[in-house]
């Protein structure tokens, strides 16, 4: 990561969306994490939820994010594997302005180093949905950690160059 000291930290409002037929608020290990890495890098977390792996109600929940002014980026863990329950991506596909496909690229790139060839099961994907950054990342512990700090941590950081998501947030609703 390139900090730049001379250009100034701006927070950002992050969302945390984990989605799970499983999991519940004590034992969301990869929601945990995800927030606290949020809010250790100095961002808001403005909201939390679970949500069970329907597309409809992903997209019902990611509509009523993407439409608050307060929330900048959502961050979700979980259902984007290759099982007919793993519904993640089909939600996101649904709710997109535009793909950023070199999320998904760079991630599997990353989890390779740590599972091998197992990367190649995961859908992990981002969008931008009428100005908000949605970034999908798989339900593992291992794979929060490596999109938060291979990616996301650098990425959603103002002061990273040559450049980073944050500094484009301004222009994202343009035509």
């Amino acid at each position: 990561m390139a900090i730049d000291p001379e250009r100034p930290f701006k927070p950002i409002n992050i969302a945390i969306l984990t989605v799970s037929d499983t999991r519940g608020p004590d034992d969301d290990t990869s929601g945990d994490i995800l927030a606290a890495r949020v809010q250790s890098a100095g961002h808001t977390l403005v909201a939390r939820a679970i949500e069970k792996d329907d597309a409809n109600v992903l997209v019902e929940r990611l509509n009523v994010w993407i439409d608050d002014p307060n929330i900048d980026a959502i961050v979700s863990t979980g259902g984007t594997g290759l099982t007919g329950r793993d519904v993640t991506p089909e939600a996101l596909e649904r709710i997109k302005t535009r793909d950023i496909p070199g999320f998904g690229e760079l991630f599997r790139w990353l989890s390779f180093k740590t599972i091998g060839t197992s990367t190649v099961q995961s859908r992990a994907c981002a969008v931008v949905a009428r100005g908000t950054y949605v970034f999908a990342l798989p339900g593992s512990n291992g794979a929060v950690k490596d999109g938060w700090d291979g990616i996301l941590a650098e990425q959603l950081d103002s002061r990273n160059r040559p450049c980073n998501f944050v500094e484009l947030m301004p222009r994202l609703r343009e035509a």
